[in-house]
C-alpha cells in the first residue's frame, strides 16, 4: 500500500473535515463511509468524533475496508480526531 509521500504527482491532498461528535453508532460509521466514498483514492479525511464506542467502531471498520489511519489523536475535551487516508486503487495484475 502506498502512502501520501509516494503519490504519483507528489502532492499532499487536501484534508476533508467531518464532525460527527453529535452522532451515535451506527451513524458514526455511516457518515464516515459516505465521506470516504466521496474522496479520490489517497484522499484524506479528518473525522472528529466523541466517545470510546464510536472511536473503536469507526477505527475497526475503516481498517477493515482497507483504508489507512494516519493519526489517532485524543483531544482534551474527550473527543478524538482520526485522520484517514482513503485506500489507493491498485491496478489488476497482468
Amino acid at each position: 500500500m502506498q502512502d501520501i509521500s509516494t503519490m504519483q504527482d507528489n502532492r499532499v491532498p487536501d484534508t476533508v473535515m467531518l464532525d460527527i461528535t453529535g452522532e451515535k453508532c451506527p451513524m458514526t460509521f455511516v457518515r464516515t463511509r459516505l465521506a470516504l466514498d466521496g474522496l479520490l483514492p489517497g484522499g484524506l479525511l479528518a473525522v472528529h468524533l466523541r466517545g470510546a464506542e464510536p472511536h473503536k467502531n469507526v477505527t475497526q471498520s475503516v481498517r477493515a475496508l482497507g483504508h489507512l489511519i494516519l493519526a489517532d489523536q485524543a483531544e482534551p475535551d474527550g473527543t478524538f480526531v482520526l485522520t484517514i487516508q482513503k485506500k489507493l486503487v491498485t491496478p489488476p495484475s497482468a
